[in-house]
């Protein structure tokens, strides 16, 4: 049997097949299909192009995967919009061999392996995701204009106005001030509106690429720019608390906390800070380090929607092969 996972993120999609053993099959990366940012037809342009170029690259067609697990950024946030989604990959799979559903489930299937927990992802946008003995529930998510909380576009919105006010004198010149004049040579530091609002048209992807920037300043010391880190990671936990309760976590049962998303790839300062902001709350809570990358989780999902979850030696052959 051959698996395809596509984890549509809000910089990129991913796509991975994969067979019944853990053989990975082939792997394609494409351009975003967040279809409230580039529209459904470029959406639905992607993904099928994607799944085209991933079948070529394993030397199969279409036809040969046995089932197919789509997560897509935004999906099920606007209702109107649900069916749609539904049929993006109707022109070239079987509506009985494939689903649709939001891309957080594939950081929680990579994360712990399709396993009860919670799942963080701090990526483009932010969302948390958990299932318990069958209950699933999400938490934050809901867009970059008035949510997604500690995501790297929420960071880069921060590290935008620090700069500003480091900028006209409010605050001390920092690290991220020097950062930023040396990766965008502006003539003054006005400059900084033309490249975000003209030239970036407000992005969403250039704008949470300012998140690198802001790591590398408060790595180098920045204390501003460190507690942006601080209050991101203390956005996250709230969103892993919430779950518990939604959930329904009992009191002293252990709760696997994983996380996913660029903003913790390389990034220590998030990470310890989100784990120092959990150990205040109340859960009984156990970090483990994510298990796969989220477009193999999102295959491994769609293995286990087939009612043929991947066997424990699969598993391990993904995760020597495939990670």
């Amino acid at each position: 049997m051959i698996f395809l996972g596509v984890d549509g993120g809000g910089t990129k999609t991913a796509f991975v097949l994969i067979t019944s053993d853990g053989e990975v099959l082939a792997r394609h990366e494409s351009a975003t299909c967040y279809y409230l940012g580039v529209g459904m037809d470029k959406a639905r342009e992607t993904v099928l192009k994607g799944i085209e170029e991933t079948c070529r690259r394993a030397g199969i067609t279409p036809a040969d995967i046995t089932y197919t697990f789509l997560g897509l950024p935004a999906y099920g946030e606007v209702s109107a919009d649900v069916a749609r989604l539904d049929a993006i990959p109707q022109a070239l799979l079987s509506t009985e061999r494939y689903r649709c559903d939001n891309d957080m489930i594939c950081g929680w299937a990579a994360s712990l392996g399709c396993q009860d927990g919670i799942n963080i992802v701090s990526g483009t946008g932010s969302i948390a995701y958990g299932e318990l003995r069958g209950r699933k529930a999400r938490c934050g998510g809901w867009g970059e204009l008035f949510s997604d909380e500690g995501s790297a576009y929420w960071i880069g919105c921060q590290a935008l106005n620090l700069f500003s006010r480091m900028a006209d004198g409010r605050l001390t010149k920092d690290i991220l001030y020097d950062l930023i004049h040396e990766h965008y040579p502006c003539g003054n530091d006005l400059d900084i509106c033309d490249l975000v609002f003209n030239q970036w048209q407000g992005e969403r992807g250039k704008i949470a690429s300012l998140a690198q920037l802001a790591c590398e300043a408060a790595t180098g010391g920045d204390k501003k720019t460190r507690e942006i880190f601080f209050q991101a990671a203390h956005e996250l936990a709230l969103m892993v608390d919430t779950l518990r309760s939604s959930l329904g976590f009992a009191a002293n049962e252990n709760i696997r906390v994983s996380y996913s998303g660029g903003v913790f790839k390389g990034n220590d300062i998030i990470l310890e800070a989100f784990a120092y902001e959990l150990s205040k709350l109340n859960g009984n809570y156990h970090i483990s380090l994510p298990e796969y990358p989220p477009s193999l989780g999102a295959a491994i999902y769609a293995a286990k929607l087939n009612g043929t979850p991947l066997s424990g030696q699969a598993l391990k052959q993904l995760t020597v092969h495939g990670g």
